[in-house]
């Protein structure tokens, strides 16, 4: 049998009860127990992610660059391979930081599908190694990788797709 502690907090003694619990329940083999520590669900909760219209809402509203990095640091990806994927040089990037710019519409869309679509493959896959990881391989009955796909916001709503059809079970 295996638990998943998904949610909720643990003051530091509730955590060693808790654990040393679980040790005790361990030593018997009656437990399996695997702590998920999600890198973005608990990131981005204050702009809103949940529609498309909510997404371009808030990307017209401008996109703080500190969004940017800190999505890059959560996905553990270098800030050039970001600011490719959104059409950006990381130069730009790092100007727009300077001068404390905010990102165009344009760029603060994308962003903000991509962070969306990192959240749900966290979710499906577990953690954000193994969703970069299915985004290296190629898709399924094709040769082209997600990774492809990431450059255009079609491409990334395609991904939110298919990451759909596998949470329902469907290969993709």
């Amino acid at each position: 049998m295996t638990f998943y502690l998904l949610e909720g907090r643990l003051d530091r003694d509730q955590l060693k009860n808790f654990v040393f619990t679980l040790e005790k329940i361990r030593i018997f083999g009656l437990l399996n127990v695997t702590f998920m520590e999600y890198e973005l669900r608990n990131k981005f909760n204050d702009i809103d992610m949940d529609t498309n219209f909510a997404i371009v809402s808030s990307a017209r509203k401008g996109i703080n660059t500190k969004v940017f990095y800190d999505f890059a640091n959560a996905i553990k990806m270098p800030e050039k391979n970001l600011a490719s994927i959104i059409n950006l040089s990381s130069r730009t990037i790092s100007n727009y930081k300077d001068s404390q710019k905010k990102l165009e519409p344009l760029y603060g869309e994308h962003l903000l599908k991509l962070i969306s679509l990192f959240k749900k493959g966290e979710m499906l896959f577990g953690n954000i190694d193994e969703f970069n990881y299915w985004l290296q391989k190629p898709l399924w009955n094709s040769y082209e990788r997600p990774s492809e796909w990431l450059t255009t916001n079609g491409g990334v709503d395609f991904l939110n797709e298919e990451l759909d059809r596998l949470a329902q079970g469907y290969p993709a």
